[in-house]
């Protein structure tokens, strides 16, 4: 009889990120991840329990908040996705019972992988793909957008003005999504392996 263990693996494992002064990805492991979405008549009481809680104003657009480790990024009409830095899986758990019967949230820890992209050719690298104005005139930090990335469905947020952009792409699809950012990055970058 064998034993087999199950180990975690990044949503990213195996995948070539491009790597340069012009362009960096690099996975953020270890966040917890979690969806967020205000039960009926209750999201004003949700936002003051948010802001009490946890010092942050739940964006009512998209937008990007961060306090500490904590980001919640606005994803549709009184839902988010929140991000805690090395949260894992309990994250949401811990969420919930803070949240009570004031909205729902649901685990995604093992389901989105998230990129940090940055660089002085990010821009023009996810223009490529990615059907949103990123002039600096246009899209801004805490700026966020619930898009895609050629065919693949992500939600992006700026981080700051380097430019640095954190992008969630569900798991299953963070192979595809990887090969698409080395394409179209290699005009600027060295990919490893390639």
């Amino acid at each position: 009889m064998t034993d087999f263990a199950l180990s975690e693996r990044p949503a990213f494992f195996g995948a070539v990120l491009p790597t340069s002064a012009a362009l960096a990805a690099s996975e953020r492991t270890g966040l917890g991840i979690a969806t967020v979405t205000a039960r009926r008549g209750r999201a004003g009481e949700l936002a003051e329990t948010v802001r009490a809680a946890f010092g942050v104003s739940l964006p009512s657009g998209p937008k990007a908040v961060r306090s500490g480790g904590l980001t919640f990024v606005g994803t549709g009409p009184g839902t988010w996705l929140a991000f805690q830095d090395g949260g894992g899986w309990r994250f949401a758990r811990d969420l919930a019972e803070r949240l009570g019967p004031l909205a729902s949230v649901c685990d995604q820890s093992s389901g989105y992988g998230v990129l940090r992209v940055a660089g002085p050719k990010t821009r023009a690298t996810l223009a490529k793909g990615v059907p949103v104005d990123l002039h600096p005139a246009a899209f801004r930090p805490g700026d966020a957008a619930v898009t895609l990335a050629s065919h693949v469905g992500i939600v992006l947020w700026q981080v700051d003005e380097e430019p640095t952009y954190d992008i969630a792409v569900f798991r299953s699809l963070a192979g595809s999504f990887a090969d698409w950012l080395a394409a179209s990055a290699a005009e600027f970058t060295a990919v490893p392996g390639h």
